[in-house]
């Protein structure tokens, strides 16, 4: 018999447990494993041997449902970017061993763009030494919905959901004062714009906000930005703007590049803030209104509170089929959502080869942003809205949610 490890990597989300969830379930219940076991924070815990044997703590359906409600990644998380074979195999030779030592025939990682590098170095690494004995599989997660080869991405919907009902709140504060005011709000996204594309269904129950929507895709113009704002102040006393804190301009540069020299992470991407409050101050001082700015921040990828209930639903279907494919055998690739139709919303789940996800973005298509960069399409919106539908049932103890502790 072998063991099964899973691992968690990346930015939490409000789903990523419930794919932790899918994949325990299908170990526990295959007679031909052992232990199912889970790493802590990551490639670094299995390097460190840091493992948790998730047999007994997740044995009843009361605890996999309270891990599905729990946002954040219950065994923790890393940003490590494992070297290549080609540079260095003691990293390789070391993971190995420790799959050895623990009898690890299947290891699930569940992330997003960094984290599919991950499996596609370690599955690539094992298919040209000829380790046939361990299968390594990918299941998606990541909020920025940016994974090639996929529909959508758990934690998307959910994130989607908190970001839309956000907006229409926000609507509802804004609209009761008559003095002009700007409220610039700021939504996750790097080099991909489909969070802050979801602010739009905070219309869809006939609020207004947001009025105005910027997507890092489209070159952003100040002057063109501007003009937006004081055509709509020309309509409406509160203007309730999306931009995504990727933002670009002309040349291709952040715009918050000017504010200062921006860190990078362990894989060379810049740390991002700003584009809100940059924008607030130039309002401030060209439009000379009430002006403030918002940043969600980390509130878009852990409120499990208004989770959707849809993505909650395929996560887990995800890791379930990530782990029944290693089980069978398979490895090297990872388990994605196909889109059959949209009404009615119908999907299958289908597995991808890594090296078509591995340090890729999918981005926002172009032809679902308005040309004048400040809107998104009716495309965008019907893709958008499968993806929100239905709440999770919430345990509460003294009036707050109850979330499930691994460790």
């Amino acid at each position: 018999m072998k063991n099964l490890l899973v691992a968690q990597s990346g930015g939490p989300s409000a789903a990523i447990n419930a794919t932790l969830c899918g994949v325990v379930e299908k170990g526990l219940a295959d007679k031909n494993i052992d232990k199912v076991y889970g790493a802590q924070n990551g490639i670094i815990g299995i390097l460190a041997e840091r493992m948790v044997e998730l047999n007994a703590l997740l044995s009843n359906p009361q605890s996999l449902q309270l891990l599905c409600q729990t946002p954040s990644s219950a065994l923790g998380s890393c940003r490590m970017k494992l070297s290549h074979w080609e540079e260095s195999t003691f990293e390789f030779e070391k993971i190995i061993s420790i799959f050895r030592k623990y009898n690890i025939g299947y290891f699930i990682y569940i992330g997003g763009n960094d984290s599919m590098d991950t499996v596609h170095k370690l599955s690539e690494y094992c298919r040209l030494r000829k380790i046939n004995d361990i299968c390594i599989m990918g299941a998606p997660k990541t909020i920025d919905n940016d994974l090639m080869e996929t529909d959508h991405c758990p934690g998307f919907g959910s994130a989607a959901k908190y970001i839309a009902t956000t907006f229409s709140e926000i609507a509802c504060d804004c609209n009761v004062y008559a003095l002009p005011a700007v409220t610039i709000v700021e939504v996750m996204g790097r080099d991909a714009g489909w969070l802050t594309a979801s602010s739009v269904l905070g219309r869809i129950n006939g609020d207004s906000a947001p009025d105005l929507i910027y997507l890092c895709e489209k070159p952003f113009s100040v002057d063109g930005f501007l003009r937006d704002v004081r055509e709509k102040l020309g309509e409406k006393h509160a203007v309730v703007i999306a931009v995504s804190e990727g933002i670009k301009n002309e040349a291709g540069e952040y715009i918050t590049d000017c504010l200062q020299d921006r860190t990078t992470d362990a894989f060379g991407h810049k740390i991002l803030a700003g584009a809100a409050k940059y924008l607030e101050e130039i309002v401030r001082q060209e439009i000379g209104c009430k002006v403030r700015s918002v940043e969600l921040n980390l509130m878009q990828r852990c409120a499990s509170h208004v989770a959707s209930a849809a993505d909650i639903y395929e996560s887990r279907l995800l890791g379930m089929a990530a782990a029944d494919y290693a089980m069978a055998g398979g490895s090297g690739k990872m388990a994605a959502i196909k889109r059959i139709s949209t009404k009615p919303y119908q999907f299958e789940i289908e597995f991808v080869e890594i090296e078509k996800i591995a340090n890729q973005v999918k981005t926002v298509p172009l032809k679902w942003i308005h040309e004048q960069g400040n809107d998104v399409t009716q495309e965008m919106i019907d893709y958008l809205l499968p993806l929100i539908q239905g709440e999770l049932p919430c345990t509460y103890e003294n009036g707050v949610p109850v979330h499930f502790r691994l460790f």
